[in-house]
């Protein structure tokens, strides 16, 4: 009983609450990148009364009657109620410093409460996605219960939020969630009260042992010489942090070129040219190049600019309004939202590649951290049999 209550609470528990975040995670990114495809508000949409979805950014005016939010754009102030939004600030780094907008190292967003806004510095950068609807005579950025508003507070540049916010929206250790603190406390609760309960009975010696030493097995993965395999289980954990980051990344513009994930072909043939459209009507494209493009267009993932010279150069960006076809080279985009940039491969074949090495590195950190534990647990199992 006292291994099975261990694995429940320092194992089951934990991991659940792990999965339960991931995918809170993936929800939160999955809607954003959703919202780009949605039409930017702009003053004469909202002259016309037009209800329905849409993204606006502008700066944190005020907060009046306790939940309304309003938001200073270029060319109007729009209200937002706040009541069932979802309501985040993305940090910056502990340096302080805006980070280069593809650096997969950021703090996750921080949920806040909505009664928490009216603290923020005035002035502040918003992001809003969702629903326009028609509240008190006015349109309103409204909450409904199957589409949620999003709002994002930033600051930076806002041609890198869309880069930043998909590569920090994850959580930075999995393990240690919301319910990682009550599981512990009550797993080794758990275990004291065995303790106790055969404390003044000889017999179950062992028992008593046994039950202590369980109440403190979380911190056996920080004890030598189990130390070093939880230190190279973050190490790796931490890399495939960084690869589901880059595969998110390498994602970005087949939401342009291919809505319908299923209708992405499984070969191109080059030299080719893509084109998609924005939601504001701007042309935009894909396009291969056997030759390293120029060096002013970023790389969307640094660390992957070398490529065997077969693969070639996939650039997006904004379509040239005056190129011949065969020397198009995408422009940056007018919309903000859009990604901009040279990849070292084609961004399906390079967000699959991604995803498998993060799975990979994912199981080998497990099986790392699982040996380390055992280890440990097997000199702890040596020294209760001589103490007995």
């Amino acid at each position: 009983m006292i291994g099975a209550l261990a694995l429940f609470w320092y194992g089951l528990v934990p991991v659940a609450g792990a999965f339960v975040s991931r995918r809170r995670w993936r929800i939160f990114r999955r809607r954003f990148d959703g919202l780009r495809l949605e039409p930017l508000l702009d003053y004469a949409a909202y002259c016309q009364g037009r209800e329905g979805p849409y993204r606006f950014l502008g700066g944190f005016e005020s907060v009046t009657d306790g939940h309304t939010l309003w938001i200073r754009g270029e060319t109007l102030t729009i209200p937002v109620s706040l009541t069932g939004a979802h309501t985040y600030v993305l940090p910056l780094p502990k340096s302080g410093d805006i980070p280069a907008a593809f650096d997969p190292a950021e703090e996750a967003p921080e949920r806040i409460r909505w009664d928490r806004v009216a603290a923020l510095t005035e002035g502040a950068k918003v992001f809003i996605g969702g629903l326009l609807l028609m509240r008190d005579n006015r349109l309103t950025f409204t909450s409904t219960r199957e589409s949620p508003l999003l709002v994002i507070f930033y600051d930076g540049s806002d041609r890198s939020l869309t880069a930043r916010v998909i590569r920090a929206g994850r959580h930075r250790n999995e393990y240690w969630n919301p319910v990682t603190p009550y599981a512990l406390i009550l797993g080794a609760s758990c275990q004291l009260i065995i303790a106790v309960s055969f404390l003044s009975r000889p017999a179950f010696r062992l028992t008593v042992i046994t039950a202590v030493a369980a109440a403190f097995t979380p911190l056996f993965p920080l004890v030598p010489p189990g130390i070093v395999c939880t230190l190279l289980y973050r190490r790796l954990w931490w890399r495939a942090r960084i690869f589901r980051a880059y595969r998110d990344l390498a994602g970005l513009p087949l939401k342009y070129l291919f809505p319908d994930k299923n209708s992405i072909p499984k070969s191109y043939s080059f030299p080719q040219v893509i084109e998609g459209k924005l939601p504001g009507g701007e042309r935009y494209a894909l396009v291969y190049r056997s030759e390293q493009p120029l060096e002013e267009i970023p790389a969307l993932i640094p660390e992957h600019t070398s490529t065997r010279k077969e693969q070639g150069w996939y650039i997006c960006g904004g379509f040239p309004k005056a190129a011949a076809q065969d020397t198009i080279i995408p422009d940056e985009p007018e919309d903000v939202f859009a990604t901009y940039g040279v990849l070292p491969g084609r961004p399906d074949v390079l967000a699959r590649r991604f995803n498998i090495q993060a799975y990979f590195l994912e199981i080998i950190a497990w099986l790392v951290l699982l040996f380390g534990i055992g280890l440990n647990a097997f000199f702890i199992g040596m020294i209760i049999t001589l103490l007995s």
